[in-house]
């Protein structure tokens, strides 16, 4: 049986979401966002309930991954320092999920994965912080395991960084991967490690399909 598309359709609890998408939908014309398939499996709609991932580089990256998958409500998990800030409110409204960076706590960890068994897609850095350079930090574990628990695809993307902000927005997408179709549903800590390292150097090697 096909996993839902969960397409873009109204619904009351997405209603902040969705009227910052469509006020903010002029951005599309300003960026000229130029996407990049690694393949045409990479070109396949995301359906269902998806880790999204990608480098960060600067503040405007969630904005830059919701122009590279437009078709789909991407909710981001966003670290307390942000979300107790005064933008913080926004984050919330739209669904955003706080989490202690330093010390995520269990229960954080059961929302996402009900989220994603829900099939939302959730949007994530797995560096953790932000890099101020093109250069893409170690991936964190996390990401791995709330893919395992929840038995949903890791999709990665690549933001090219911008040096003026002028310059057109380049995104990479690649392949999903899949967890537990490599490791199983019971993957041991080499295997996720070995997981994680894996999306890092399929990260690295989006960026060389940049002319």
């Amino acid at each position: 049986m096909s996993k839902p598309n969960k397409a873009r359709v109204f619904s009351l609890k997405n209603t902040a979401h969705d009227f910052v998408w469509l006020t903010g939908a002029p951005v599309v014309f300003w960026q000229r966002p130029k996407i990049i398939y690694t393949s045409e499996k990479a070109k396949e709609k995301i359906r269902g309930g998806a880790l999204l991932i990608a480098n960060h580089t600067g503040i405007y990256d969630p904005v830059y991954m919701m122009l590279g998958v437009p078709y789909r409500r991407q909710f981001f998990i966003i670290s307390e320092e942000v979300m107790d800030k005064p933008v913080g409110a926004l984050f919330k409204a739209c669904r955003c999920i706080r989490i202690d960076r330093n010390n995520p706590n269990l229960a954080t960890f059961r929302e996402i994965i009900a989220r994603l068994k829900s099939g939302e897609v959730i949007s994530m850095f797995p560096e953790g912080h932000i890099s101020h350079d093109d250069s893409t930090s170690q991936f964190k574990s996390g990401m791995v395991l709330m893919a395992v628990r929840s038995g949903v695809p890791i999709v990665p993307m690549y933001i090219k960084p911008k040096t003026k902000p002028t310059e057109r927005l380049t995104i990479v997408l690649g392949e999903s991967v899949s967890v537990t179709e490599l490791y199983g549903e019971h993957p041991t800590f080499a295997q996720i490690d070995a997981a994680t390292k894996l999306l890092y150097e399929r990260e690295t090697e989006l960026s060389g399909f940049i002319n």
